[in-house]
């Protein structure tokens, strides 16, 4: 496994096999856990093709297993970035963390993918 995050929230690893490993840990974890799991669930319920999909939540070791969206982008122009997650709302969620650290790139079919869903919102009417 490759450590690709460790921080103060969470320590994200890259198995060999293409799952991502995230452990949550810090202030609010078990929440940011629980929405997390809430958020990508319903994306999955609607077909929202380019954010992880959940293969495994376990709520006593705070861990999700996701597959992989691609790479991390490295340099993303501003407008490009708010397009991206501005695609999310008609699935009913607001990400609220739109960075480009959010954002990956899946070579397979040369699409821009969000990852991060920890702080994301599912939108009233959308619950």
């Amino acid at each position: 496994m490759l450590k690709v995050k460790d921080t103060l929230r969470a320590t994200v690893h890259l198995t060999f096999d293409g799952r991502v490993i995230k452990q949550y840990h810090g202030p609010n974890a078990c929440e940011r856990f629980q929405n997390e799991v809430r958020v990508l669930r319903h994306l999955e319920a609607r077909g929202c093709g380019f954010v992880p999909r959940l293969l495994e939540a376990d709520p006593e070791k705070l861990r999700i297993i996701t597959t992989n969206c691609g790479s991390r982008v490295e340099h993303l122009d501003a407008g490009r970035t708010r397009e991206l997650f501005a695609e999310l709302e008609p699935f009913g969620v607001r990400h609220d963390d739109p960075d480009i650290r959010n954002v990956t790139y899946r070579q397979s079919d040369g699409r821009f993918c969000l990852i991060d869903f920890e702080l994301a919102t599912i939108l009233p009417g959308f619950e």
